[in-house]
């Protein structure tokens, strides 16, 4: 993904000259031993690229132009904030740009490795620079004068030579200090914090080794054919399968490496992270402790297996996370979760089901009936040793139908939010519930043959009007689903533009480790793909998560949306002409409704603050723009709560000292919606569910007009 937040810095010549004298002590105590290149290595790089070129989806030529994407996706990988190498450096690399493709197909890396040894020479000068600034007790950091710090430096130009790189520097480590010293630490407490941090970054760049920069190197070439294309080490691949088989003791989320932070990419459902609700996709993990009391560890700039080891550990044992959140504005302050490990339990990610009535303006009472699916499992286990009480997706939402049916509902809603896939089988099976027989998915393999086999091969079990709610993290058989229910004319889909994973991955074993190969893709029966674009909601919703943090079109080189022939399939309802009616009711409702109004000012200020391209380095000037921030938050808040007949509040810290309480499910609608889940379904507590539910609700009532198709219920 790339960044958005890089701390790189520009800074003022004059105070460069003592800030940036090194120690020759500590220059030598950081001295790494040169990096080794081994046949092994050689070997694997020629046997992945030529399995690139024969098995990927994505057909490209090896050659020169691909060779001047592998340099700049390179140094984009080591250097993402252009704050270490300088222009010097950029212009030498420069010259061999078109020769990587002639290297990588005869196994040779030497002038790869060359450039990877040259940004940990310059990473270890520009640390010991920071430390050296840190360690100078008469240098006092000046946050009265008014300066500012780019922190969005992808246009940025590379530092012309090593001068403005230092004045870079000083910039990043005054930043550094006056956001801790924002976060309530004194200026002392903050040199310590931070030369802890530079120091454990310097030593662990030291420790790198081949095996560290052939993974770097070959990286940074299979993600030019797609995201999802990755060598995977010996040790990376022993986490993929634990994360794979989700029996790591743990806190159930899946991370990645953005820059020098450790991002939350999703929860796994019903998992310890997921229970606890307070951490979300794309908040940033800085620090880790152990216990109650144990010291928060500093992990900027930290290796992922690292951070995933200090996470990782023992059932029922706590592990505190210090984490940025993914809305926050460079320098916010951070905060801690405390998360009990535990397994993730195949029971408590089973679809659950729910009922409750909503009324239309004649006063007419509705039965809406909920299945929440957090993900398409299936006991594979179970299933092969021929147990006839298997659990799997479809059987248990056969089961809840059942259930539904008795209880006289009206229609029903499939929650898919945060829904990350699972079981493409599963996602076939569970269409079949809601269809009669025909096609789901087509999938179109790297030599172009496309594949029908994946289809509905019974009767609907469910006739009636459903809506299938999604969201940005729903993905994968999420979008499988919902683009079958949508293409059939089945339901309506309502919340936000899926996610947008719509590619199939192997595993191929190699000499030295395996590589995670993307060799098909998922397509509609419309023909669409879901690729890049994801499911669109025929009704949107307002999105609680970035898109331009989180989804395939967030990734670089994500393989792009196409479509090809649709295939012929049933119509159900004509969606086309009840959507005009139903929207405009939508559109009504949200325009009048507090949590709504909210949630779009609320998502108005938020962007505001957190995409600006630069901050400023006075203290003054952060106070005042943090005490602005604040009151207009109080202020849409207070709003928000005089609608619907609440207390107000004093001030900002009755509202973040209340995130946490129960009361607070009457708060934050973003709040309400994570709480609603995985325990309950409650849609007092979730404004996007009972909004979804009066949305139903007209779809009922358009099925139910004199020109629609008649359907009975089940």
């Amino acid at each position: 993904m790339p960044d958005r937040i890089s701390l790189a810095f520009r800074a003022a010549q004059a105070a460069c000259v003592l800030v940036f004298s090194l120690s020759s002590a500590l220059s030598l105590a950081l001295t790494p031993e040169p990096l080794q290149i081994t046949k092994e290595q050689k070997e694997t790089t020629a046997e992945i690229v030529q399995s690139l070129h024969k098995h990927h989806y994505r057909d490209q030529d090896i050659n020169d132009e691909l060779s001047e994407k592998f340099l700049d996706n390179y140094l984009k990988t080591l250097d993402p904030g252009k704050s270490y190498f300088v222009q010097k450096d950029i212009d030498e690399f420069k010259k061999h740009a078109k020769q990587f493709d002639d290297d990588f197909q005869k196994g040779e890396l030497q002038f790869s490795f060359d450039i990877y040894e040259r940004y940990r020479t310059r990473f270890i000068e520009r640390t010991e620079s920071a430390l050296a600034l840190l360690e100078d007790k008469e240098y006092q950091f000046d946050f009265a004068t008014e300066e500012s710090l780019l922190v969005d430096r992808d246009k940025a130009s590379w530092p012309a030579d090593d001068t403005v790189a230092k004045e870079l520097w000083r910039k990043r480590v005054k930043a550094d200090v006056l956001n801790l010293k924002l976060a309530g630490k004194t200026v002392d407490e903050a040199r310590e914090v931070l030369g802890k941090r530079y120091k454990n970054q310097a030593r662990r760049m030291s420790q790198q080794t081949g095996d560290d920069a052939f993974s770097a190197v070959i990286n940074a070439f299979t993600m030019l054919y797609d995201p999802h294309t990755n060598y995977l080490s010996p040790r990376t691949l022993e986490n993929f399968n634990i994360n794979m088989s989700l029996s790591l003791e743990g806190i159930g989320a899946m991370l990645q490496s953005e820059d020098e932070y450790t991002k939350v990419v999703r929860l796994i459902p019903a998992g310890p992270a997921d229970k606890q609700g307070q951490l979300k996709p794309a908040d940033r993990i800085v620090g880790v402790g152990q216990d109650k009391d144990g010291e928060i560890v500093d992990v900027v700039g930290w290796r992922l297996d690292e951070v995933v080891d200090l996470i990782r550990g023992k059932k029922d044992s706590t592990v505190r996370l210090e984490v940025l959140p993914a809305k926050a504005a460079a320098g916010s302050t951070t905060h801690i979760v405390s998360i009990k490990r535990d397994k993730v339990k195949l029971e408590e990610q089973a679809a659950r089901k729910a009922v409750f009535e909503l009324s239309d303006e004649t006063e007419q009472s509705y039965k809406i009936g909920v299945i929440d699916i957090p993900t398409f499992y299936m006991d594979f286990e179970a299933y092969r040793n021929r147990d006839p009480n298997y659990k799997s997706t479809t059987r248990d939402v056969f089961k809840l139908l059942g259930e539904l049916a008795a209880e006289n509902v009206d229609g029903i809603i499939v929650d898919l939010r945060n829904n990350g896939g699972g079981s493409l089988h599963e996602a076939t099976q569970l269409t079949d519930l809601f269809i009669d027989q025909g096609p789901v998915v087509q999938i179109r393999q790297t030599n172009q043959l496309i594949s029908r086999n994946y289809r509905s091969h019974s009767k609907a079990v469910y006739r009636g009007p459903i809506v299938v709610l999604i969201n940005r993290l729903s993905a994968s058989a999420s979008e499988i689903f919902a683009g079958a229910i949508q293409d059939y004319g089945r339901g309506i889909i309502v919340g936000s533009q899926s996610f947008g994973k719509g590619s199939v991955q192997s595993l191929q074993p190699l000499q030295h480790g395996q590589l995670k190969i993307t060799e098909s893709k998922f397509y509609r029966v419309s023909g669409d793909s879901t690729q890049h674009r994801g499911v669109l909601p025929d009704i949107e919703l307002p999105e609680l998560i970035d898109p331009e943090d989180v989804g395939e079109s967030s990734y670089d080189y994500a393989l792009p949306w196409d479509n090809i022939h649709a295939v012929k399939h049933d119509h159900y309802f004509n969606i086309a002409k009840l959507l005009p009616d139903i929207d405009a009711r939508h559109q009504k409702r949200i325009a009048s409704d507090p949590d709504f109004i909210f949630l779009a000012q609320e998502q108005e200020l938020v962007d505001a603050n957190s995409n600006r391209d630069s901050i400023s380095l006075s203290e003054k000037t952060r106070l005042s723009e943090k005490e602005q921030l604040e009151n207009q938050l109080l202020s849409l808040e207070n709003s928000r709560r005089k609608a619907k007949g609440l207390e107000l509040y004093e001030s900002y810290e009755d509202i973040s000292g209340e995130t946490s309480s129960e009361e607070d499910a009457e708060g934050d609608p973003e709040a309400q919606a994570r709480d609603a889940g995985p325990q309950d379904i409650d849609p007092a507590k979730d404004p996007f569910l009972t909004e979804a539910g009066y949305i139903l609700l007209d779809f009922i009532r358009g099925t139910l007009s004199e020109d629609a198709p008649k359907v009975a219920n089940f």
